[in-house]
């Protein structure tokens, strides 16, 4: 992605010089760091920015440079905090426009679109003629609406799955009440087996005797024939 490339890492490496023994010192340190940095030693420069800013908390530069080591070595946390930092000591305006680039590619990176939209809205104020910084916006605000649309889908596909599993559930439960149901009728066709059976031999009984006795009828009309 265009917009890993940082191209924003930029060191101060053209610092004045001063009369003053500890302003000296800080920027000093800054230019051991920036030494260290091209040579992507980001630790041991990492170390060299922290020593500069002990010697002064406001050097602008040093804070800056410290959030790009950090950045580097994937301390995107801590290296937002430096950035913050820096963004309210820094005075110029395309220095100020790198630290909110920086700030937008790592929230950009971490799918954090909201902020990472934020961040470049602020570079670009601060360098409307910043093409990259553009680029990476526009990219920024397509991915948050695609994420959007995934995350609208799976939340679709999730409600979808739940009236699915209601559904289920509301099935067995019925399958369940007819069970209830015939379990009673079961339990009494068992209890009364033996009397259904005694009383279908006693009606199969009454029902030989009755053709029985129909079958005695023509007897007694031969006898009465005979008596004719």
């Amino acid at each position: 992605m265009k917009s890993e490339v940082v191209k924003y890492i930029i060191l101060s490496l053209f610092l004045g010089l001063s009369t003053a023994v500890g302003a000296q010192t800080d920027r000093q340190f800054v230019r051991e760091g920036n030494n260290l940095f091209n040579k992507q030693q980001y630790d041991k420069a990492e170390v060299q920015y922290r020593k500069a800013l002990s010697k002064n908390p406001s050097n602008p530069q040093a804070v800056y440079n410290l959030g790009c080591a950090l950045m580097m070595q994937n301390k995107d946390s801590a290296a937002i905090v430096q950035y913050q930092k820096a963004a309210k000591l820094e005075t110029n305006k395309l220095r100020l426009a790198s630290v909110y680039h920086n700030i937008g590619v790592i929230c950009q990176n971490h799918k954090m679109y909201g902020e990472a939209i934020t961040a470049y809205e602020q570079s670009l104020r601060n360098n409307p003629k910043d093409d990259e910084t553009r680029y990476n916006l526009a990219l920024c605000k397509k991915q948050q609406k695609n994420n959007k649309k995934k995350d609208n889908q799976n939340q679709n596909k999730k409600k979808e799955e739940n009236d699915s599993q209601k559904n289920k559930d509301r099935n067995n439960e019925k399958d369940k009440g007819k069970e209830k149901q015939q379990q009673p009728k079961e339990q009494m066709s068992k209890e009364n087996a033996e009397q259904l059976i005694n009383a279908a031999i006693q009606n199969e009984k009454a029902t030989q005797q009755r053709l029985k006795k129909a079958m005695r009828k023509p007897s007694s009309r031969r006898s009465s024939e005979k008596n004719w």
